[in-house]
């Protein structure tokens, strides 16, 4: 029967962290205490005025499909928040609302790509866009990026890799799964290789706002050529209201409107409304969820690194851990499920990131300090 599934579905990997997590859930249905440090999903409550926001426009009949691209409002919010963080300017038209970043990324990819044309990804990098990539028939190309670089790009190495069938360069700052952010020079100098002609640079900008030490930058301050990806999930706290965006050059603005309209029609009315109070009202929530995520971040370093896990450039971005356990393991698949079953701690293995993340764990301080705590203690048991 396996003949009738398509190629591309068989060979589609899996999230590995989502199986971490489904084998945790099935231990805790059997009364296992398990702490949580394997998911990047913010452990906070939605803001009460994006909550409200959304109800409200469900109150007042935003129940129906909106332009396709986006409500009119929201796209202009969005524009004004680019202008009033990165100083650049984009245009309503440039903006495409989505249910989250993933189907952006798809219908992106769509409009950009055909069948064989390159894709330069960092090694290691999101778990699900080689998948992305390759279901609309196109080819990553991963570049190792290195620990002692902080996980930053090489500029040469990425020129090393660009070919005739090179179409898009990926960068994702702050990155999942190291929490660290590219430099400014190095977005410049990635930024120079874009040609509006034959190579574009997609940026995904979903972890920028969190930040807690430095500055994050929008590729769109070094170019135009560019496609961004952002959304509400994570810096709102809005994982489930499945909301995003992204921002497309202007000679891309009616091909993937077209590729919107046939599969996404448009994204959840109301939702849109909420991510508007989001942009516009929500700075204070963001601002303490901010400042307890700095503690987390800066309490577990220090407990990782008194465990004798690698960590040689402290992760600034984002709320991951990314620690080197080679010394320890280079299965990194066989140690996650070992400290699962053993240490009832859930983390993510370096391998779901790219062969170039093997010999690491991604630790999440998306979690309380009383779980962090009580994680890290367990995880400090079983390496002794």
């Amino acid at each position: 029967m396996t003949q009738l599934i398509s190629k591309r579905t068989r060979e589609m990997s899996s999230f590995i962290v989502m199986d971490v997590l489904e084998k945790a859930h099935e231990m805790e249905r059997l009364g296992i205490n398990i702490i949580h440090l394997e998911v990047g999903e913010p452990d906070f409550d939605t803001p009460s005025c994006i909550k409200k926001a959304a109800c409200r426009a469900l109150e007042n009949g935003h129940t129906h499909y909106t332009h396709s691209m986006g409500a009119p409002l929201l796209r202009e919010v969005i524009c004004e928040h680019y202008f009033k963080t990165y100083n650049v300017t984009v245009i309503p038209d440039q903006i495409v609302v989505s249910s989250g970043t993933s189907p952006a990324m798809f219908v992106a990819f769509s409009a950009l790509l055909e069948k064989g044309d390159q894709v330069i990804i960092s090694d290691p990098h999101y778990a699900c866009y080689p998948n992305f990539i390759k279901f609309v028939q196109g080819e990553p190309v991963n570049v190792p990026v290195f620990e002692e670089d902080g996980f930053q790009y090489r500029p040469e190495a990425i020129r090393k890799a660009i070919t005739q069938r090179t179409k898009v360069i990926f960068v994702n700052s702050p990155s999942n799964p190291t929490g660290n952010l590219l430099s400014a020079e190095r977005m410049q100098a990635i930024a120079d290789m874009s040609d509006a002609d034959s190579l574009y640079i997609a940026s995904d900008e979903i972890y920028h706002g969190l930040v807690y030490e430095g500055r994050e930058h929008s590729i769109l301050e070094f170019t135009d050529n560019a496609f961004v990806f952002n959304g509400f999930s994570k810096l709102y706290a809005m994982t489930g209201l499945r909301l995003g965006y992204m921002i497309i050059p202007r000679q891309f603005i009616r091909p993937i409107q077209k590729v919107q309209q046939n599969f996404f029609i448009s994204a959840n009315a109301m939702i849109q409304y909420a991510g508007i109070a989001a942009l516009k009202e929500a700075a204070d929530d963001v601002a303490h969820m901010k400042a307890v995520y700095n503690k987390r971040r800066k309490y577990m370093i220090r407990r990782v690194k008194a465990m004798g896990l690698g960590i040689t450039v402290e992760p600034t971005g984002a709320f991951y851990v990314f620690a080197n356990v080679k010394h320890i393991s280079q299965d990194s698949f066989k140690l996650a499920f070992d400290i699962l079953d053993k240490a009832h701690v859930g983390v993510t293995p370096g391998i779901d990131f790219g062969q170039n993340g093997e010999g690491y764990i991604r630790l999440s301080y998306a979690n309380s300090m009383e779980n962090i705590k009580e994680g890290m203690d367990r995880l400090e048991n079983y390496f002794r």
